[in-house]
């Protein structure tokens, strides 16, 4: 099961979480924010990862 785990405000800085991410053995999905419509690499994502491992993501963006 995949749970939210951060939004991001745009298609780059979503992509640099999600590799930040899966260097860590956290695989991670983008998708994008629904509440959000529009399209273009500008529009928000919202990145979700297994609820296994969110205590791992979490750990991850604590040690940046």
């Amino acid at each position: 099961m995949w749970t939210l785990f951060m939004k991001a405000p745009n298609i780059i800085v979503a992509e640099m979480w999600k590799e930040l991410l899966e260097n860590e053995g956290v695989t991670a999905r983008i998708l994008p924010d629904p509440e959000k419509p529009g399209g273009g690499d500008d529009a928000p994502r919202l990145i979700y990862v297994p609820r296994t491992r969110i205590q791992v993501a979490e750990e991850v963006t604590r040690n940046i």
